[in-house]
């Protein structure tokens, strides 16, 4: 690596000294596997970005509803380093596997599904479109510590990744197409989300996507959440309703289950039916009442008593001997009442009662009542929104039992991770019980199951100190 030492400006951003050392290493790893896969001699890299992934702590399934979740970045991530073209060639080398890929920035871009390769080629794909004239590649680098298919985003958190690296090297935000669209630091954080669930952002017209019909949750919680604290976010617009710190002396404890959370062929389906459900029941009521609210959380902020007249609806649907309007005219999909129903009631505990009432707890350092809350989202998550496998219920519980003030399974379900909020002192601790009775009860998880500490961490930023154009730069609001 450059003489230049990238550590302390790592700790400066809000990074514990602890992950900087490792993203460090990362980084020596990336430069040396760059060499070798793009050849040397290589001129100090134009940028690096360290890029998070995230923890929801709550927000199951909220942000394509219009809804809200409580979230925090982690300190694991994805580091990326860049060196520009001439050209519109892209390679992207993975330094961990030493795997690279190679294409060309074209508005139509066929990325294989199920490899890593999808989201730079969707990322690449969706900006071909939507700015007009010349865009130049790069040659790019990453590796990562974010454990994938674990529901800490890290399929975001790369897409995230590349755009920051092809915006830099094209100066995207300077362009008459991104202003016109994107005016904030939310306004990017939503747009990302319709890159990678293929919506149209304002004048940015959507395509595809990865083929997942997610919200803009894990790219705001990338993009904008703080170190040392929880941000709470409602969506649909992105918009920041309220920052609570951390509570002081504690930590993140994560359980990575071993059952791979995979967003590809029928996991995929059963992750898009939850979104379709929600997009469903707004239906429902868009044909009920003739407004157009343009998702459930909409409909639930026009007036009083409209979860009542919600619940009515659905369950009108019962009655009938025929599909309802919705499946006749073709807008979404038919559902069978009770799978409508319990989609909405999981929805209304999740986002009008348990997030409310646990920021709430956390602002006024109640963790017993916030405890309390958590317990019944995850209760909710089990028997509403079915989304959660025998292992991450375990972990749940466990984490409990072991001590942990709260604790929740979070990301897309059907697999994937749990968090638990533990004191700093006894987390090292907490975290070998925690493993042990987990590895005891699911033995054959022993070996892909991974267990590891973050505090609340910072949101993307750009890397100083490896031997590049010193300049200060930071992720900002475009006005």
């Amino acid at each position: 690596m450059n003489s230049l030492d990238p550590i302390p400006r790592l700790v400066e951003h809000g990074l514990s000294p602890a992950a900087a050392e490792r993203k460090g290493a990362m980084l020596a790893r990336v430069l040396a596997a760059a060499e070798q896969a793009f050849g040397p001699p290589r001129d100090p890299p134009a940028a690096a970005f360290f890029v998070p992934g995230r923890i929801e702590v709550l927000g199951k399934h909220t942000d394509y509803a219009g809804g809200r979740s409580l979230l925090a970045a982690a300190e694991q991530g994805f580091c990326l380093v860049l060196w520009p073209r001439e050209d519109d060639r892209i390679r992207v080398l993975d330094a961990v596997c030493g795997e690279t890929i190679d294409f060309r920035f074209q508005p139509d871009l066929a990325p294989p599904v199920g490899h890593w390769s999808n989201y730079p080629m969707t990322v690449a794909r969706r900006l071909a479109r939507n700015f007009s004239g010349p865009l130049r590649g790069a040659d790019v680098g990453f590796a990562s510590d974010l454990p994938p298919a674990a529901g800490m985003s890290s399929s975001s958190a790369l897409m995230v990744g590349i755009y920051l690296v092809l915006a830099e090297v094209n100066q995207l935000a300077a362009r008459q197409e991104y202003r016109r669209n994107i005016a904030s630091i939310d306004d990017l954080a939503g747009y990302l989300g319709t890159v990678e669930n293929g919506q149209t952002f304002g004048s940015l017209e959507g395509d595809r996507g990865v083929g997942t019909f997610g919200g803009s949750e894990d790219h705001t919680a990338i993009l904008s959440c703080q170190p040392g604290r929880l941000s709470q976010y409602v969506y649909a617009p992105v918009r920041l309703e309220r920052v609570i710190p951390m509570p002081p002396e504690y930590i993140f404890a994560v359980g990575v289950s071993g059952v791979v959370a995979q967003k590809t062929g029928s996991a995929r389906e059963q992750y898009n039916r939850a979104s379709r459900l929600a997009a469903a029941v707004a239906d429902l009521w868009r044909q009920a009442t003739g407004r157009n609210d343009p998702h459930l959380a909409a409909a639930l902020a026009s007036g009083a008593g409209v979860a009542e007249q919600l619940r009515a609806i659905v369950r009108a649907g019962e009655k009938g001997d025929s599909p309802p309007k919705h499946k006749q005219k073709g807008t979404v999909p038919f559902f069978p009442p009770a799978a409508l129903a319990a989609r909405l009631e999981h929805f209304l505990v999740e986002n009008e009662a348990v997030l409310p009432a646990a920021g709430d707890a956390l602002m006024r350092g109640d963790l017993e009542a916030f405890g309390r809350w958590v317990d019944r989202s995850q209760d909710a998550t089990e028997n509403l929104l079915g989304n959660q496998v025998p292992e991450t219920v375990y972990l749940a519980r466990a984490a409990r039992e072991q001590g942990a003030a709260a604790a929740s399974a979070f990301g897309a379900g059907f697999g994937g991770s749990v968090w638990a909020l533990v004191g700093a002192r006894e987390a090292d601790a907490f975290l070998a019980r925690w493993a042990e009775v987990y590895r005891q009860e699911f033995p054959q998880h022993a070996a892909t199951a991974k267990f590891f500490l973050t505090a609340a961490g910072p949101a993307a930023f750009r890397i100083e100190g490896l031997g590049m154009r010193d300049q200060e730069w930071r992720i900002k609001d475009e006005g």
